[in-house]
């Protein structure tokens, strides 16, 4: 997202070191514009970017013992894996220093500051105090970050600890039962469908997020991740993006001739109701073939689409049909799948990478071990 004039970004700047040096000890924040309504809403639509992933759901906490750089690697003594340039019409992007990987990690970040979920208080004055907690270098590490959706009612240079929020709301991201400020990993502009190619995820064992690479990238193509849920029509994506976010999204499958792009919205749209009659099984509304056989066609809709996430999840949905229905060849099968997938956009050193492990070995010690009634259920199809 393009960032303010790097005049007026300067003088805002000023105003909040300035601020900051008069009353770091004692003084609070003003009280701010913002009900607390709103701080709410930016914590929803936080959680709404990483909505798919079940295994984020654990306790942060802050850490502001680093500051973030302009490049990524993976390893000490490694080349860069990204650097941080400025991308016309979308102010910084990140692009690949090196040619990466499928399931490469490309980032591992801890936040410059979490905030729980709810709170009671001005979210202006939370977030300028958190500020204060900061070094110089950190501030500006926070500052330099694009904001967006700015009340017009307000001048940005006399509202510093306004802007500050701004910042906030427009980069914070899910981090457990918290939503924290990662720099490095705000970078990342958006793609939806079969143009992200990089994943995020909070690790709460690590307290830090990880980014992946779902797909093989080429030295000199510009990372993205996604924003929303980007299963439903261009016109929904691109409606809720400008509303949120501030900008026309154009990436590749946004920017798709007509004929293409309608093909798409169909294929997003049949997977999005899949998903939401696969999810019946629950209830026993279908059995297990029945689940099993949407899942599969899921699956081929999204190869047809170039749609890779969530696909760890999916395959441990199958898992999780096939245990019940104490089917142990499809446990295994659909195991190993899950830990492939798993692996490349969590990471294979993660707790569900050894559950499915667990579950490829010994399927009875599956907690849904036969709690529906035997039945053989389906293998799975072809896929990329």
């Amino acid at each position: 997202m393009a960032p303010k004039t790097a005049t007026k970004m300067q003088k805002v700047k000023a105003g909040l070191e300035e601020k900051s040096a008069a009353s770091r000890s004692s003084q609070p924040a003003e009280e701010s514009h913002y009900p607390g309504k709103w701080f709410a809403l930016c914590v929803f639509f936080a959680g709404l970017s990483s909505l798919y992933y079940w295994y984020t759901s654990y306790q942060a906490s802050a850490s502001l013992s680093y500051v973030p750089s302009e490049s990524g690697t993976s390893n000490v003594g490694e080349p860069p894996v990204f650097k941080v340039v400025d991308i016309p019409g979308k102010g910084k992007g990140i692009l690949a220093e090196r040619d990466i990987k499928q399931g490469e990690l490309v980032l591992k970040e801890k936040p410059l500051f979490v905030v729980p979920r709810d709170i009671t208080s001005s979210p202006a004055a939370l977030i300028y105090n958190k500020l204060q907690l900061m070094t110089a270098e950190q501030r500006r590490a926070y500052l330099d970050l694009s904001y967006v959706n700015f009340s017009e009612d307000l001048d940005p240079v006399k509202n510093p600890s306004e802007v500050a929020l701004a910042i906030f709301q427009t980069n914070a991201v899910s981090a457990g039962e918290n939503v924290g400020i990662f720099p490095r990993m705000a970078r990342l502009n958006h793609g939806c469908s079969s143009a992200f190619n990089v994943v995020y995820n909070w690790r709460h064992y690590e307290q830090q997020l990880v980014v992946h690479a779902l797909k093989d990238i080429k030295k000199g193509e510009e990372l993205l991740t996604t924003y929303t849920d980007t299963k439903r029509p261009k016109a929904e994506r691109r409606t809720f993006l400008a509303s949120r976010y501030g900008f026309q999204c154009t990436c590749y499958v946004c920017s798709l001739p007509p004929q293409l792009s309608k093909a798409s919205d169909s294929r997003l749209s049949e997977i999005s109701k899949l998903y939401g009659e696969f999810a019946s099984w629950s209830a026993q509304k279908i059995d297990g073939n029945e689940a099993i056989e949407m899942i599969r066609k899921i699956w081929n809709i999204e190869d047809q689409e170039g749609y890779l996430s969530e696909r760890g999840s999916l395959a441990a949905d199958a898992v999780w049909i096939a245990a019940a229905h104490s089917d142990s060849e499809r446990v295994r099968e659909w195991g190993l799948l899950a830990m492939r997938w798993f692996s490349n956009e969590i990471g294979a050193d993660t707790p569900q990478v050894k559950d499915m492990e667990r579950y490829v070995s010994r399927p009875e010690t599956h907690k849904a071990w036969g709690t529906r009634s035997r039945l053989d259920v389906g293998a799975p199809g072809r896929s990329r």
